[in-house]
């Protein structure tokens, strides 16, 4: 982007009202100041002018003894030299000097025409602003965008005219309402990702801080202030997500005089950010996303990235990944069987993973050298990639791009490759370092290998993956930080790698769900939400992980009878029913399943091609049931609202039995559905422990029961006495 904010233009006096799928958002852009979102919530109808100005003048904050004599003016990147004392947008200096600057709004455009002074009616839409500061020798771009499914974005984009400036924070900051006193985001760790935790927001900051050089296990994810005690269905809510895959920070901020914010921006390394004369520094996209209900705020970013043009529009393919089935044992025979296997089941996709470059026998050594390991692939990837095509499947191969060990052909020929600082080589992890790719010989040779390899087999699909935090993350040239430049580097290598090979996909793996973001998401088609794929884990991580991404990007695997990762035992049925609601897949070795197993695993396969086209389409649905309930339950609803797929889940036993009605939110009122309890799930029950609306075990169909869409979310259906740790999907269609 080129900022062109001309000192000598006359100052930007306008008022702009964006409305969009029942969100207005209005935005103060009057008297050269930078812009401010004076309102942003429920849709306020169509304003006149005057009725704009009455509620940016209803909304501006009384005077308050022993504070400024003007009211405090909270722009998107707030000004200190406003009486803001709130956390400031823009942290920066130029040997001392530029540490405060005043912007002047020079030029105002909306979807790319000039913006006329007074007020602006319009519907979805863009608004730029550009303003300037000459005395401190910077110029700011603001960009507010509200997209037809009435989720707000927002970044800024900082010139430097002056001499070299070095810059420490740029931030985008929103407005919520002082009834916005509870505060919810997710925290996690390998193998238990997307926690959710929640708290009153009191007065002070409540800030989410990724310092790993990925957005990390425990990331904010979309950090949400709501009404107290809102909920999936119920309570209005603002969340903000930072889509950015580097370091970051989310905060919620109560101040003293009665402000209540919500915020976000990249964090920058000291000395990361130094703009030379001309330099422009351009934030992460800032994503604010309001709603009546935790689902309602999911559902805005859903049909949001379904609207896009890289978004995985067709059907999802069944995916096996080798990975727990083999690890590092890579011999044709077997992964040739376990092709044949997957084949006749069904499956879609074959995924070859960590092992089949060059001295990869374990996690020591290897990485980084991206050639074929001739000793195990004496006739290279062909014979395996020739023959998962051969059987009507993609071929998928495993790649971790920006790190290497330092046991590896390419670490001993290059060591200034390696991130460090200091003059050190930095804490291994995982028995690996950290590529550093803002070395453009570096990023060069990761991006021609990975082409290379990827066009000479044919391969369909990467999975990209992630191992380490990046400590001391410094140039291994100079030492410099340079975790802005990786981020910026590994996007333009994904995105290269898609031009230069069309319909290849990507999958974001990082340690498992250690980069799953809105920045990654440009350029990648389905996360791996957890290493750990032990279905009890996957019941808390998948719905949450949902808030920010919708079910056909989470990848989800059937993997072995006792996790590989927890040493816990689970039923088949269990395993299906939790993959189902996502990107199915499969993480285990076919070859040694008993002829049973398999016959259900392809009865679950089967299920899931019928049903992807509705669970990849509809509406998110998540239930809000007792804490001492012992179940969870969510669904989709078709975008029609004539069939949706619900699961209940059991997670421990409740203190009564059965534990009582559900009801089903989502569906028309008026209309009448069938509800049945799907065959394949019902194994935990026995004849004597379901209601009578279920049939019995024994018959050949089951009998379900008819409703209305309103009886079911207001009377709903009683469920089971269910063993713990199962998993019911009921399956709803309507009948009229």
């Amino acid at each position: 982007m080129t900022v062109t904010a001309d000192p000598a233009l006359p100052a930007v006096d306008a008022l702009v009202h964006l409305r969009a799928d029942g969100v207005s958002v209005l935005v103060d852009a009057r008297d050269g100041e930078l812009p401010a979102v004076v309102h942003w919530g429920d849709d306020l109808g169509p304003l006149t002018a005057d009725d704009a100005a009455a509620v940016v003048e209803a909304a501006a904050a009384p005077l308050v003894n022993s504070g400024p004599d003007e009211p405090t003016r909270l722009a998107l990147v707030p000004e200190p030299r406003t009486g803001w004392l709130g956390r400031p947008g823009i942290v920066g200096e130029r040997d001392g000097d530029g540490w405060s600057p005043r912007f002047t709004a020079r030029v105002a455009t909306l979807c790319g025409g000039t913006l006329p002074a007074g007020l602006t009616e319009a519907g979805a839409g863009a608004l730029r602003v550009e303003a300037t500061d000459p005395a401190a020798g910077l110029t700011l771009v603001l960009d507010v965008e509200l997209t037809v499914d009435g989720v707000l974005k927002a970044r800024a984009t900082l010139r430097n005219d002056g001499a070299p400036y070095r810059l420490h924070e740029l931030a985008v900051v929103l407005p919520v309402p002082p009834r916005a006193r509870e505060v919810l985001d997710l925290t996690g760790r390998w193998g238990k990702e997307r926690v959710p935790q929640r708290h009153d927001l009191t007065v002070g900051t409540h800030l989410r801080e990724g310092r790993r050089g990925r957005t990390g296990f425990d990331a904010a994810t979309v950090l949400t202030a709501g009404v107290p005690g809102f909920g999936f269905g119920h309570g209005e809510v603002w969340g903000l997500h930072v889509g950015w895959s580097g370091n970051h920070r989310h905060w919620a901020e109560r101040l003293p005089t009665g402000e209540h914010v919500l915020g976000g921006s990249e964090l920058l390394l000291p000395g990361e950010v130094t703009l030379a004369p001309g330099e422009e520094y351009e934030t992460p996209w800032v994503y604010g996303v309001h709603g009546h209900g935790l689902d309602a705020q999911a559902a805005r970013l859903h049909r949001m990235l379904r609207r896009r043009t890289a978004h995985p529009h067709g059907p999802r393919p069944v995916t096996l990944n080798v990975w727990e089935a083999v690890y590092f044992d890579h011999d044709l025979t077997r992964l040739t069987a376990l092709a044949d296997a997957a084949a006749e089941l069904g499956v879609e996709r074959y995924v070859l993973d960590d092992g089949w470059f060059r001295g990869r026998r374990d996690d020591t050594r290897g990485l980084g050298d991206w050639y074929v390991d001739e000793k195990v692939w004496p006739d290279g990837l062909d014979p395996i990639a020739d023959h998962v095509h051969g059987l009507g499947m993609q071929f998928g191969l495993w790649f971790e791009p920006e790190m290497v060990n330092l046991d590896s052909d390419l670490a001993r020929a290059h060591p200034e490759w390696v991130m460090g600082a200091g003059g050190r080589v930095p804490v291994p992890s995982r028995h690996q370092h950290v590529l550093d790719l803002s070395n453009p010989d570096a990023a060069a040779f990761v991006l021609e290998r990975m082409s290379d390899v990827i066009g000479r087999y044919g391969v369909d699909y990467v999975k990209w993956d992630h191992n380490r935090d990046l400590v001391d993350p410094g140039s291994g040239l100079d030492g410099r930080p340079v975790v802005h430049a990786q981020t910026l580097t590994a996007y333009g290598i994904m995105a290269e790698l898609r031009r230069r090979h069309p319909g290849l996909e990507i999958e974001s793996c990082s340690s498992g769900g250690g980069r799953v973001d809105l920045g990654v998401v440009e350029h990648t088609q389905r996360v791996w939400v957890s290493d750990c794929t032990d279905p009890l884990e996957r019941q808390q991580m998948q719905p949450w992980t949902a808030q920010l991404l919708p079910l056909e990007y989470l990848g989800s695997h059937v993997a072995a009878d006792v996790s590989h990762q927890t040493g816990r035992a689970h039923s088949l049925a269990f395993r299906a029913a939790t993959a189902l609601f996502g990107h199915f897949g499969i993480e285990w070795d076919l070859t040694r399943s008993t002829p049973e197993q398999l016959a259900d695993l392809a009865g679950w396969i089967a299920l899931y091609k019928a049903e992807r086209g509705l669970l990849h389409t509809g509406t998110l649905v998540r239930l809000d049931l007792p804490a001492d309930d012992g179940r969870q339950s969510w669904g989709v609803v078709a975008p029609d609202r004539s069939a949706a797929l619900f699961q209940v889940t059991t997670l421990t036993r409740p203190a009564t039995a059965p534990p009582g009605r559900l009801t089903l939110r989502g569906l028309d009122p008026e209309r009448r559905y069938r509800v049945t309890p799907l065959p394949l799930s019902r194994e935990a029950f026995g004849a004597w422990n379901v209601p009578a609306w279920f049939g019995r075990p024994s018959d050949d169909a089951p009998r379900g029961v008819v409703l209305t869409g309103r009886a079911l979310a207001v009377a709903g259906v009683q469920t089971p006495e269910s063993a713990p740790e199962t998993s019911l999907v009921l399956r709803v269609e309507a009948v009229d």
